[in-house]
């Protein structure tokens, strides 16, 4: 009988691919990261389904699509969507501990506000928020053990507000060393983890699942000094999407722009922001770093399945823009995706087949040998990792988004060659990526693209369609969406 996998999933906030070696960044060091695609298996179509936090992360522990489980936005700047996952809903740890598993998690939750990781049947610690919380009693007391001293920063970088006021600070110098970051704390009770789960596999032959979710690159990028000064800000240059003059954009787009003030920004100090966030990756490289080691010494490697992504990408300044926010662009939706599975991975295997978040939950459960229960709207990535592609794999990836500051419903579908982005409240977006991989021209009303408009519109009706998304009702008045349906 075949030995069942372990499974670990690294999970980043945040995280631009274009920030690692493996996906072209000639800069900024990811070495680890890079063996995991060196050893596996590297998607370069990955996305994720929508790029907010909580609704994304509860869509990964359900493999459903956000409308489906209704967490739609982050707590923090909610604005009447649901404060934690509805009762009933089955995560997917539930399945792999009917098969044996011991599932935990270390890190950044996000999914909902009182209810953690030990509500749903993980082992681990609740880490609430966004944000790394600073006075959570399990990192005070971790700094107290070592004697590292107390978070603070200094030399903020903000810009100013469409109000006057200082806007929210997107970089800044952390004043304490390496080991008493957020990412190193994380790494350490990850590795703590590691131990347990591996004297009960040796012993015991209990498989487990681990999740690492860290809360970086996400900005502000607070980082000690010798990260923040890794990189040589001159060698930041100017994404060509800086450009964006936001005309035949929606309103929105402009809006975001000034709420995150960057045109009161220089061009240098943008480089410095740039170059810190790169820093802050190499920081976290690090730690995975840490942990993969852990995985060689305690003789789990070979046994373990190991996914690394983000939960979204950040825009960092491209389209005159930081966070993210409603708007579908690339730079956001476009996410790293690496695997590496012992025995079944190719070694340097580059997969360019669309594939979503939202597919890991029935890979976990797939891996694990468990049946992947019919709700579920994700397909299991175990034949991509083993090098074969299904003839009825998706030619296309489907995107939502509800809402941040306030309500904006979008729907949007991405093929190879375009990109269709419908919003209610403003203009629709069409890209064509073959001419305009940056995105600065919505052609949306030009003549020459009205056939590749309405393939597209009845394409993604159809999809909201089969999955009961009643967006559809919206779209079934205003355009045509039978073509192509």
């Amino acid at each position: 009988m075949a030995k069942v996998s372990n499974i670990l999933l690294i999970l980043t906030d945040q995280q631009r691919r274009d920030t690692l070696g493996c996906y072209g960044n000639p800069v900024c060091r990811t070495p680890h990261l890079d063996s995991i695609a060196a050893e596996g298996v590297r998607f370069d179509w990955a996305f994720t389904n929508t790029a907010i936090c909580t609704a994304v992360r509860a869509t990964l522990l359900t493999g459903m699509e956000p409308h489906k489980h209704g967490m739609l936005a982050n707590f923090e700047r909610n604005v009447g969507y649901p404060w934690e996952l509805p009762e009933g809903l089955v995560l997917f740890n539930h399945y792999l501990a009917q098969a044996g598993y011991r599932c935990g998690v270390v890190g950044k939750w996000h999914v909902g506000v009182t209810r953690g990781p030990e509500y749903y049947g993980f082992e681990g610690i609740h880490f609430p928020g966004w944000d790394a919380p600073k006075d959570h009693p399990a990192y005070r007391a971790y700094l107290e053990e070592h004697h590292l001293p107390e978070w603070s920063v200094r030399g903020e970088i903000r810009g100013i507000f469409p109000n006057g006021e200082p806007s929210l600070p997107l970089a800044g110098i952390y004043e304490g060393p390496v080991e008493g970051t957020y990412p190193y704390f994380l790494a350490e009770l990850t590795i703590q983890r590691l131990r347990e789960y591996a004297e009960d596999y040796h012993k015991n032959g209990r498989p487990f699942f681990l999740r690492t979710d860290f809360f970086g690159p996400h900005l502000p990028y607070f980082i000690p000094r010798e990260y923040a000064e890794m990189y040589d800000p001159s060698l930041v240059k100017p994404s060509p999407s800086m450009e964006e003059t936001f005309e035949g954009k929606p309103r929105v787009h402009k809006w975001y722009s000034l709420h995150w003030a960057f045109d009161t920004y220089p061009w240098e100090v943008w480089q410095r922001i740039v170059a810190m966030y790169w820093g802050y990756v190499t920081l976290i490289d690090e730690q995975i770093g840490r942990i993969l080691q852990a995985l060689d010494e305690l003789g789990l490697a070979e046994d373990t399945a190991l996914f690394f992504s983000a939960d979204h990408a950040g825009f960092v300044g491209n389209h005159r823009l930081s966070d993210k926010g409603p708007m579908m662009y690339d730079d956001i939706y476009r996410i790293p995706m690496l695997a590496r599975w012992p025995g079944h991975t190719p070694s340097g295997l580059v997969c360019d087949q669309f594939v979503t978040l939202m597919d890991l939950m029935p890979t976990f459960l797939d891996i694990a040998g468990v049946p992947i229960p019919k709700h579920v709207d994700g397909r299991s990535l175990v034949p991509l990792l083993e090098g074969q592609v299904p003839e009825d794999w998706p030619q296309e990836v489907f995107m939502q988004f509800h809402g941040h500051h306030f309500p904006y419903p979008q729907r949007g579908i991405r093929t190879r060659s375009y990109k269709l982005v419908v919003n209610p409240p403003d203009v629709n977006e069409l890209y064509d990526l073959s001419k305009d991989p940056y995105e600065l021209h919505n052609c949306i009303d030009e003549p020459a693209y009205s056939e590749v408009r309405d393939t597209l519109m009845g394409r993604l009706f159809a999809h909201l369609s089969e999955k009961g998304d009643n967006f559809r009702h919206w779209m079934a008045t205003m355009f045509r969406v039978r073509k192509g349906g």
